[in-house]
């Protein structure tokens, strides 16, 4: 947390990270090439910036070890969420069969799942689980498994206008009205409208339907929707300080998760004037990085859900 706030201070948002559609974009498992689900793209992407790494390739100690392969002394893993299933009425717990980080909810919050009449009610809870970068790592094999995965990663990379097309899809299915015109992004809460520039005025496609992406993660927290507190402001004092500041913090981060699942990246414009909200926020509770990872995580599948395991696209 010290290592975030310290780059927060320095004006960096290490979440962000551009799409590299020569490496596929997507934090995968190094060996297996499965993907990480959930809010953890945003953990990885964040322990990519800690350690300047541009591989999305990530492993287990123990998974590394069979290989031959080890961290380099004084490298540091990256945790992520690993689901775990209870059954209620049974001593056993089953590990989520999606493996390392999948992650249907926020960071250590349990959630109710299956139908309440039924005799075994189930709900997940999350525990931590180490990786580490492949960056981080040496060994024979290492290089092999490298190049392994970027060639897999490339065949399976959309062309960039397939992508955009995609990313316009879904964001105009979500049924929040959108108006361009003016010079500024906004979500409003009382018409339940998104106020958007021209798509002139962006520098890159993939700058607008970031923005865009933004502004329709403010519009999940909406009292019809996920009932976010929405009742800060820019400059506010006291709790509207710290309800804007949360709330700029969950549109962030579910704007990575969206990005992540679009295959557009997170390209925005930097917000400068929320960095110091967000150092405040931190300072006075960390854990509440977890919990925002949670609420974003909660919007992102309302827009985008992620794709079912059958279809190769989450695993991990």
């Amino acid at each position: 947390m010290a290592s975030l706030i310290a780059l927060l201070e320095a004006g960096t948002t290490p979440w962000r990270r551009e799409w590299d559609a020569a490496a596929g974009g997507h934090h995968v498992n190094l060996l297996s090439g499965r993907r990480y689900r959930g809010a953890n793209p945003v953990l990885l992407s964040l322990g990519m910036h800690l350690r300047g790494s541009a591989l999305p390739y990530w492993c287990g100690f123990a998974e590394a070890k069979a290989l031959g392969i080890f961290p380099r002394k004084g490298s540091k893993a990256v945790h992520v969420q690993r689901p775990q299933v209870h059954q209620r009425g049974e001593s056993r717990l089953v590990e989520a069969a999606s493996g390392e980080g999948s992650g249907h909810a926020g960071a250590g919050e349990a959630t109710a799942c299956g139908d309440a009449a039924s005799a075994g009610r189930s709900w997940v809870s999350y525990r931590p689980v180490a990786l580490f970068n492949a960056a981080d790592l040496e060994g024979e094999a290492l290089e092999g498994l490298i190049q392994k995965r970027r060639q897999a990663e490339g065949l399976a990379v959309k062309p960039e206008p397939e992508r955009l097309a995609a990313a316009e899809a879904v964001l105009s299915r979500w049924p929040v009205e959108v108006r361009f015109g003016g010079d500024r992004a906004c979500y409003l809460p009382g018409p339940d409208r998104i106020q958007l520039p021209e798509r002139a005025a962006f520098h890159s496609a993939g700058a607008l339907y970031s923005t865009w992406a933004h502004e329709a993660i403010h519009s999940t927290g909406h009292s019809s929707r996920l009932a976010r507190d929405l009742s800060g402001g820019m400059g506010a004092d006291g709790n509207g300080g710290r309800a804007y500041a949360r709330e700029e913090l969950v549109a962030e981060l579910g704007t990575v998760l969206l990005g992540d699942r679009l295959e557009i990246g997170s390209a925005m414009a930097n917000h400068a004037a929320y960095l110091g909200h967000w150092v405040e926020l931190l300072k006075e509770s960390p854990r509440v990085l977890l919990q925002v990872l949670g609420d974003a995580r909660r919007a992102a599948d309302l827009i985008c859900p992620e794709a079912p395991e059958s279809a190769g696209a989450c695993l991990c």
